[in-house]
């Protein structure tokens, strides 16, 4: 008898049942090797894109890294649907993968195993991945299409959080009667009686010829709750303490405050990850279209806490105060070697990248971004200039690597690694006993009589997260202790190639050390009172402080054509 593994994969985006499409996947299969064998694992991606490459979905990364294990626990892997498994190119990608370790694929359209050398299969299953990429591009017209319509014609909500200044209200019942059956409701928006009216005072401030910073700077001095600090729920990551100037930036240009509905401000862009590696598939990133490419309703869609006038005037005196010159700005392109990896202690803000006299520092301008009335004694600018922290780092790192450390880091290594299977498993039930009791709340919510379509996001969210810690629960109890744990000449080898990277540190180029310090985990803290940086690295437990000479902490002398810096 044949032992097989299972894959499959569903995406949450068409608001699929997790356990549903995996049972008719898995049925799929069973029934294809019927008398032949029986799947003792599976593979189960939950919520992953079909245009993700294999290497970059979690359960197929598993699949193709236990495809090189002598102990794998398959002879074979079973396609539960091609559809769903391939987009584009994937199949000829992956499949030598399989062929090189002898394993081979079943797939139902094929009727059995894959034949490597028929041309037959080859064509088919490229056709099925030309007709998976097909597929994935008619929906994504049909839905842009129709949502055009929508914020065109009807000026209907279409989702996403609502502006600050409004907040959701109930619209009815969907128009499509299966949604409505579901208990999907429209929503709208409505003024917010406790921010509409913040809203006005920002327009009409700026029209009275108040800056935007002096505009963050009375708001925050009056006590009013920035936009982070009033919806905690959306804004866990910021910390709200004042107002940005970037948030009375974004208010002056919304155009939805005049009660029009507006669509396509941004779009879902896929670019290469990689240029010179074509596999690695696409990321998607928001980007901002053109203000002609915006969709405007044609009446209006919602009350509007400014008039259109307002508007207009607002965007003019923008315009003129922003920058004149029509030239083209072409910033030029540095490496920074601790690019997001430093933080500044006194606010927890990354440091940015700065270069200025041929030299990389890292700066924090929190006063700059954020109203100064607020509770952190922040200094106006904090620089730190990268080559007076660089040395110091490297031979910390490289200090656990040294032949003289060898034996002790090797003892501390191995004494680590404790059964890495059942350490797995538990986090794992308790991520699923956590999910069952949120869905029994949801249940109790829906029941209590709370908004259907909220609750239902809910639960569907639930079940995905539950399900994929059911794939991944069944992958880890399925594989054996043997294997897991490091042999000591595997962490000496291990330890000894870290080493040899370590060693080149000081003469890589900056963009390779930024690389290897991610690799590392590695994270930075400022503190700019002590000039001191904790430097922490994920594979060890231990905190190296490294202690900065003043030389090379001064703000650099300010470029003509900028300000002060202090």
């Amino acid at each position: 008898m044949i032992r097989f593994a299972f894959y499959g994969r569903v995406s949450t985006e068409d608001q699929q049942d997790p356990e549903a499409s995996r049972g008719w996947q898995l049925a799929r299969a069973r029934a294809l090797i019927e008398g032949h064998g029986q799947i003792t694992t599976d593979y189960f991606d939950v919520g992953q894109s079909r245009s993700l490459p294999w290497k970059r979905r979690p359960q197929a990364t598993l699949l193709l890294q236990d495809l090189a294990r002598p102990d794998r626990g398959f002879d074979a892997v079973v396609i539960g649907e091609p559809h769903r498994a391939f987009y584009g190119n994937q199949y000829g990608l992956t499949m030598p993968v399989f062929e090189h370790y002898r394993v081979a694929m079943w797939v139902p359209e094929i009727g059995g195993p894959i034949d490597p050398s028929s041309e037959a299969h080859d064509l088919i299953m490229s056709v099925f991945g030309g007709m998976s990429k097909g597929e994935r591009n008619r929906i994504k017209v049909r839905v842009r299409s129709a949502m055009q319509a929508q914020a065109k014609v009807e000026g209907r909500y279409l989702g996403g959080r609502p502006p600050y200044g409004y907040r959701l209200a109930d619209a009815g019942p969907h128009p499509n009667p299966a949604k409505a059956a579901d208990g999907r409701r429209l929503h709208a928006l409505e003024k917010d009686p406790v921010t509409a009216p913040v809203v006005e005072r920002i327009f009409k401030w700026y029209l009275n010829g108040m800056g935007i910073f002096l505009i963050a700077q009375t708001l925050t001095g009056e006590g009013i709750p920035s936009p982070s600090t009033y919806d905690r729920t959306r804004n866990k990551h910021r910390t709200g303490i004042a107002w940005s100037k970037s948030a009375v930036q974004a208010i002056l240009a919304n155009p939805r405050y005049t009660g029009r509905q507006v669509w396509n401000k941004q779009r879902k862009a896929e670019t290469l990850l990689d240029v010179e590696d074509v596999a690695l598939g696409y990321e998607t990133k928001l980007k901002w279209n053109e203000r002609d490419q915006w969709v405007w309703s044609d009446r209006p869609a919602h009350p509007a806490i400014i008039d259109e006038a307002t508007f207009v005037a607002v965007q003019e005196r923008r315009i003129r105060r922003s920058p004149s010159s029509d030239r083209p700005r072409v910033r030029a392109q540095h490496p920074y070697a601790l690019r997001s990896l430093l933080i500044h202690h006194q606010c927890g803000r990354r440091m940015q990248g700065a270069w200025n006299h041929g030299h990389a520092h890292y700066r924090c301008r929190y006063p700059q971004e954020y109203a100064i009335a607020n509770v952190i004694d922040h200094p106006l600018s904090v620089y730190l200039r990268e080559d007076a922290i660089l040395p110091d780092l490297d031979a910390w790192l490289a200090t656990a690597f040294d032949p003289n450390h060898l034996t002790a880091t090797l003892n501390t290594l191995e004494a680590s690694q404790a059964d890495s299977r059942g350490a797995a498993i538990d986090p794992i039930k308790k991520k699923i006993a956590a999910c069952d009791r949120n869905l029994a709340r949801h249940r109790a919510a829906l029941e209590a009589g709370a908004d259907p379509a909220v609750v239902t996001a809910w639960i569907r969210e639930t079940q995905a997260e539950r399900a994929t810690a059911e794939a991944t629960l069944r992958h880890v109890e399925g594989e054996t202790t043997t294997g897991l744990r490091l042999t000591r000449k595997e962490i000496n080898d291990l330890v000894e190639s870290l080493g040899g990277i370590l060693a080149v540190l000081g003469r890589a180029d900056p963009a390779d050390k930024a690389e290897i310090y991610r690799q590392l985990g590695l994270k930075l803290t400022y503190d700019h009172e002590t000039n001191m940086v904790s430097a922490e690295a994920s594979p060890r437990s231990s905190v190296g402080v490294l202690y900065v000479s003043e030389g090379g902490l001064e703000p650099p002398r300010p470029i003509k054509g900028t300000s002060t810096s202090s």
